[in-house]
């Protein structure tokens, strides 16, 4: 059988089928249009070890001699518990060349898997698996992994961690031999959660350095892993984390893993981001691209009244920010039944009489009145015991235990359940526990609700929270995490089916829910809840690694955060916002008058810039000196770029020097302004004279400005400057961006 060689945007995978199973010989940088004879490059046997070369296949397991994680686990009853797969169809795709289907059985244990596997334009690949039980007994199932080799020259491991109000925040180490293994155990993403697995050659960075990085499109448990054999191999994986007895398959059922996204680059972690974008932003349901529209600037509420709905205050709310230029305003928690904090009414979902006497269509006539989009917060996975829901239906909250029956819905102030129901509770969170919607009838009331809402009112986006781990979830007894998140994901699709111009924004108390699993049902994330300029400075960073920034929530919040109680200038926290999807969560009725023409004057700025920042190359300095950051965004013909030089702490040097601008094309010439803040603001620089550059511009090639660079002001800490740069001179045909990775390029070929 030939092998599969697919090739497309600078990136190959080499897949040989001369042993019987699909060996992966290859993931990583473009081999050519020809091959070698691979018959002829069989690895050595060494002593004390199998007679025969062992197999890496695209399913490790011990059957070929694997002695590493294994890519299979499950039995029947105890037995069929080491699958023997080999291939037994391979399709290739007919056109691109760029995608295949391979179908591996095992007949004595009962299991047929065929696995998918494309690279995309750009370069990411994708890859997944689906068991298939044949037997007619049922098949339990522990583990179904996706895996990729890594290069030899990858020697470190990079991944994120974090926590609350402080997601995204990177980690390295070296790769030794054994397995470094992630596991999100939250039934949700996690705070902590990887979302990307990278490895890489000694030292890699930004804008250099060979690196293979791995995501798992799921928002449920998931487990990622570097596992390094003592046999010198090593591969880069993830799979589905599974509940004991969680999936049992009954005869001829299937399980299908999530989808495993991968990308290579040997031009650093730019390279990483540039093929994730180019995936994004190639979807026909991308927002942009599904709605023909720019991303809207937001106000979201919450900061400027928390569970304060007074009518007259929201009004004055929305009058303020459609002078300052708002497009989309959204109300967020305590609108619905019995909300006057964060204890009770999750999931009564009826707009409160009490405080809405003539429902929400008041304040949305007003907000559209002002030619602004409205948008509601929604947390309809979760259940308050206090609330009309928990008391009519005890049984819809899941728990590690079945409950009693209660009755319907109550469409008032129900009361509790006499004599209580049966069955133990998770710990509460936030005073919430879960609404099982694996329960079909769950399930068919909280769409019956949304798409009631979303029916009446001119709502154009749900803010779609989600504010606790599923801790021991279970449904009838039996865990359920995978099929809560299957749940929530067809709920999704069905309001989007039946509202499609609805968009939804993916909250998870900030960014425990980021993944490519949710978003491909949602229009943006929302990154963090801390609006704290600097931490954001790093969230957003690495979120950016995976997200492109029109689909990160990134808001101005008030002058002192309330999370951090850290107080930044204006402008600090406008530069910061502005490399995502900008919005302000901030009382603006009250502001002064210069800070009002200070504020309405970013937004403006950042709807100048708007369709770069949302299209362009995202590119980010290697700055030597770490109480400096800067990124920016290049356009992709390299005609204009906008950049951001951050201080986040004070610094060793009296001055800052020359700090490089990469990414530019290098034969063009270019024209750098500062455009904010003013040259002469004395609460964002500390010194006696700036650059003379500063204040009147310069122009120089991208060559000069990635290489030599220019001189900085000395800003003051926790401030940032924003630097505008435009091409003036034509490039020459030949030339590249400069400083980072080579424009993708090149045509699909299949080897034989």
């Amino acid at each position: 059988m030939e092998p599969l060689y697919l090739r497309r945007s600078g990136t190959s995978l080499l897949v040989d089928f001369s042993t019987g199973e699909p060996a992966m010989l290859h993931f990583g940088a473009d081999l050519g249009p020809a091959l070698p004879d691979l018959s002829l490059l069989g690895d050595a046997v060494p002593h004390s070890a199998l007679d025969i070369p062992v197999t890496l296949g695209l399913i490790p397991q011990a059957s070929s001699g694997w002695r590493g994680r294994p890519g299979l686990r499950g039995h029947r009853n105890g037995h069929a518990f080491s699958a023997c797969l080999r291939v037994v169809a391979v399709e290739r795709a007919e056109g691109d060349g760029c995608s295949a289907v391979i179908t591996q059985a095992d007949p004595d244990a009962g299991v047929t898997v065929r696995t998918e596997v494309k690279i995309n334009d750009g370069g990411l690949l994708q890859l997944r698996h689906r068991l298939h039980n044949d037997g007619a007994d049922p098949y339990s199932l522990d583990e179904l992994a996706a895996v990729l080799p890594l290069g030899r020259a990858a020697t470190e491991i990079l991944d994120l961690t974090g926590r609350w109000c402080r997601e995204s925040h990177p980690q390295r180490l070296p790769l030794r031999q054994g397995t470094w293994v992630r596991s999100g155990r939250h039934g949700r993403t996690g705070h902590d959660a990887s979302l990307l697995l990278a490895a890489g050659s000694a030292g890699f960075g930004n804008r250099h350095g060979q690196v293979w990085a791995v995501h798992l499109g799921w928002s449920g448990n998931h487990e990622s892993f570097v596992d390094a054999s003592a046999d010198g191999r090593t591969v880069i994986g993830a799979s589905e984390l599974l509940g004991g007895g969680e999936i049992t398959l009954a005869a001829n059922a299937s399980y299908e893993t999530p989808w495993l996204f991968a990308a290579y680059s040997a031009a650093g972690l730019d390279g990483i981001s540039e093929a994730f974008y180019a995936w994004f932003r190639g979807r026909p349901h991308h927002p942009g691209v599904r709605s023909g529209k720019a991303r809207p600037v937001v106000l979201n509420v919450w900061e400027a009244v928390y569970f304060d709905h007074r009518m007259p205050m929201l009004l004055d709310l929305a009058e303020s920010a459609a002078r300052l230029g708002v497009e989309r305003y959204v109300l967020d928690d305590g609108w619905f039944r019995g909300r006057r904090n964060d204890t009770a009414g999750l999931g009564d979902w009826y707009v409160d009489e009490d405080l809405w006497p003539k429902g929400l269509s008041p304040l949305i006539d007003a907000v559209t009145g002002h030619g602004m989009e409205f948008g509601l917060w929604v947390e309809p996975e979760m259940v308050n015991e206090d609330s009309d829901l928990a008391r009519a239906h005890p049984d819809w909250i899941a728990g590690p235990a079945p409950r009693a029956a209660g009755g319907s819905p109550a469409a008032g102030g129900g009361q509790p359940v006499p004599g209580g129901p049966a069955g133990r509770l998770p710990e509460r969170w936030r005073h919430q526990q879960v609404l099982d919607l694996v329960n079909p009838e769950a399930w068919q009331y909280i769409f019956d609700r949304l798409d009631a809402l979303l029916s009446e009112y001119r709502i154009s986006y749900l803010k779609w929270d989600q504010n606790r781990d599923l801790a021991e979830m279970g449904h009838a007894g039996r865990p359920s995490v995978h099929a809560q998140t299957q749940a929530v994901y067809r709920l999704l699709d069905e309001l989007r089916k039946a509202h499609p111009g609805v968009e939804i924004e993916s909250c998870s108390s900030g960014g425990a829910r980021v993944d490519l699993g949710i978003l491909d049902r949602t229009d943006r994330i929302w990154g963090s809840d801390c609006n704290d300029a600097l931490e954001r400075q790093t969230i957003q960073r690495w979120t950016g690694m995976v997200v492109p920034p029109e689909l990160v929530g990134s808001h101005i919040g008030p002058t002192t955060s309330h999370t951090t109680a850290r107080t930044h200038d204006l402008s600090f926290r406008a530069i910061t916002a502005m490399f995502g999807h900008f919005g302000l969560e901030w009382d603006v009725r009250h502001l002064a008058d210069s800070e009002r023409t200070e504020l309405a004057a970013a937004i403006a700025l950042f709807k100048k810039y708007r369709p770069l920042l949302h299209s362009g190359r995202m590119v980010r300095a290697d700055e030597p000196d770490p109480s400096l950051r800067l990124h920016g965004v290049v356009s992709h013909d390299g005609g204009e770029a906008l950049y951001a030089l951050v201080s986040v702490a004070t610094s060793f040097a009296e001055v800052p020097g020359r700090v490089c601008l990469p990414g530019l094309l290098p034969d063009a010439g270019y024209r750098v302004d500062a455009v904010y803040p003013a040259a002469d603001d004395g609460r964002a620089f500390l010194q006696a004279v700036p650059p003379g550059w500063l204040g009147g511009g310069v122009e120089a090639t991208g060559r000069f400005l990635a290489e030599s660079g220019l001189p900085m002001p000395v800003l003051n800490p926790e401030h940032g400057l924003l630097l505008s740069v435009r091409r003036v001179t034509a490039a020459e045909p030949a030339s590249e961006p400069s400083g980072g990775p080579a424009a993708r390029g090149g045509h699909p070929v299949r080897g034989s």
